[in-house]
C-alpha cells in the first residue's frame, strides 16, 4: 500500500486527509445501505458529486474530512471522520463519522475517530463548539458521541430525509473550554 502522511494517530486507527484516490471508497461506502440509513441525505453518491464536494466544501475551508485507517491491516481505509460547515467566525463545525468497510464496523473504530477528532478539533482549530445530528434508533453511534464528550441537547421528531423516510433524531453538542 502507498505510504500517506497520517496527521492523527491513535491505538489502533489513524486518520490522514482525504485525497481524490480516496474518492471511489467515499462513494462506496456512502452508498452502502447500512450507511445510508444513518444519514438525511440517502441519494446515491457519484465521483462526480464528490469532486463538487471536494470543491466547494473541502477547498473553501468549510471541511475537513479524514479517512479513518485500520492499523491493524496496514492502514486500511476503512471510513471517514469530518468537521463540516466549519465557522471561524463562532469557532463551531458539525460533527460526522462512518465505517464504510462491512468488516470494520463494530470493531470500535468510530469511537477512536471521535475521541481523536473531537481532541484536533478542540486543540488544533480552536474550536469552542462541535454539534452533531444522530437517529435515536443508532444506540451504539449515541453512545460513542457520549464516551467523545457529546450530550444530548434536543429531540428532533420527524426528520425527514431525502428519500422521504421520517425519522426522530437526537441534536447533541460537546463545548470546548
Amino acid at each position: 500500500m502507498e505510504n500517506k502522511a497520517f496527521m492523527i494517530e491513535g491505538e489502533r486507527v489513524s486518520l490522514r486527509l482525504i485525497e481524490e484516490s480516496d474518492f471511489p471508497l467515499i462513494v462506496k461506502w456512502r452508498n452502502n445501505d447500512r450507511v445510508k440509513q444513518n444519514f438525511i441525505y440517502r441519494e446515491n453518491f457519484s465521483l462526480e458529486g464528490q469532486k463538487k464536494w471536494k470543491e466547494t466544501m473541502i477547498d473553501t475551508g468549510r471541511v475537513i474530512q479524514f479517512i479513518i485507517c485500520e492499523k491493524s491491516r496496514d492502514n486500511r481505509p476503512v471510513g471517514s471522520v469530518y468537521l463540516r460547515d466549519i465557522n471561524k467566525d463562532n469557532l463551531s463545525a458539525e460533527y460526522g463519522v462512518f465505517i464504510g468497510e462491512d468488516d470494520a464496523s463494530g470493531k470500535g473504530y468510530g469511537n477512536e475517530a471521535a475521541l481523536l477528532m473531537t481532541e484536533y478539533a478542540g486543540k488544533e482549530l480552536k474550536l469552542k463548539e462541535l454539534i452533531l445530528r444522530v437517529f435515536v434508533y443508532n444506540i451504539s453511534a449515541i453512545k460513542s458521541y457520549e464516551n467523545a464528550g457529546f450530550e444530548k441537547t434536543e429531540y428532533l421528531p420527524d426528520v425527514v430525509c431525502s428519500d422521504g423516510h421520517k425519522g426522530d433524531m437526537i441534536m447533541m453538542k460537546k463545548t470546548f473550554s
